[in-house]
């Protein structure tokens, strides 16, 4: 079984203590090291490949969402903390889950699952024996796995812990992370132009700098996204 590297950032004993018993809990975890603050954290980080960081927010010296911004993108986050409110700005940060103190097992096992399954699906991705076959996701769908060409997708829609795919012949609804899919996809010409969308670059009918329209969806083009859209799409013009 594959295991992914964790590593606990969190200055409450209690707290990290709680999260210790619920890695040792999960088969496919393995802790590298509990950390107090950040500075720490980066020490390990030199030393140990890290798949995995339960990040609190509030620490000394250097706070979690600025420790993120220092961190190489394969390491995956998941937030632990007290406070609602920094949810929407930690998932600016393609965090995998924001979990809240006190943290339940059910919840916390939830957040790990959705990594084991963005890790497995990208490895089988990259691993791909036969690279003629049209490349194509499974995904999780009413307990069964239903295969998604990628060269058939239209958009993708963010819906909290959901994702929506729209192809031209059908739209599913499954389990899993706006930003884990846009990692997957950076190779296959599509663009993230919303917070909430992905769309395929190739099926695009129409823009202007505000939205795009594909199949008569109009999708609309986040103001954080417009520049970098704006001159991707106009390349071909």
């Amino acid at each position: 079984m594959q295991k992914y590297s964790c590593l606990i950032v969190e200055d409450e004993p209690l707290a990290a203590k709680v999260i210790q018993k619920y890695i040792k809990q999960v088969s496919f975890l393995e802790l590298k090291g509990i950390c107090s603050d950040a500075i720490f954290a980066m020490e390990i980080l030199q030393k140990e490949k890290i798949d995995l960081i339960f990040l609190d927010i509030h620490l000394p010296i250097l706070k979690g969402l600025d420790f993120i911004k220092t961190l190489n993108s394969s390491i995956h986050i998941i937030v632990t903390t007290a406070y609602q409110e920094y949810a929407l700005q930690s998932y600016e940060f393609n965090v995998i889950d924001y979990l809240l103190k006190p943290i339940e097992f059910n919840r916390f096992l939830m957040a790990v699952n959705k990594l084991k399954h963005s890790m497995e699906v990208a490895t089988l991705l990259n691993t791909n024996p036969n690279p003629r076959e049209r490349e194509h996701l499974f995904f999780n769908v009413n307990k069964r796995k239903a295969k998604i060409f990628l060269d058939e997708i239209l958009y993708i829609e963010s819906l909290k812990e959901y994702i929506r795919i729209t192809t031209n012949n059908k739209s599913i609804l499954t389990l899993f992370s706006l930003t884990d899919l846009e990692e997957m996809l950076t190779k296959n010409d599509f663009l993230r132009v919303h917070r909430s969308f992905i769309v395929a670059k190739n099926k695009i009918d129409t823009f202007s700098s505000t939205d795009v329209e594909i199949n008569g969806k109009q999708i609309p083009i986040g103001r954080s996204y417009k520049e970098t859209i704006i001159s991707a799409l106009q390349e071909n013009l």
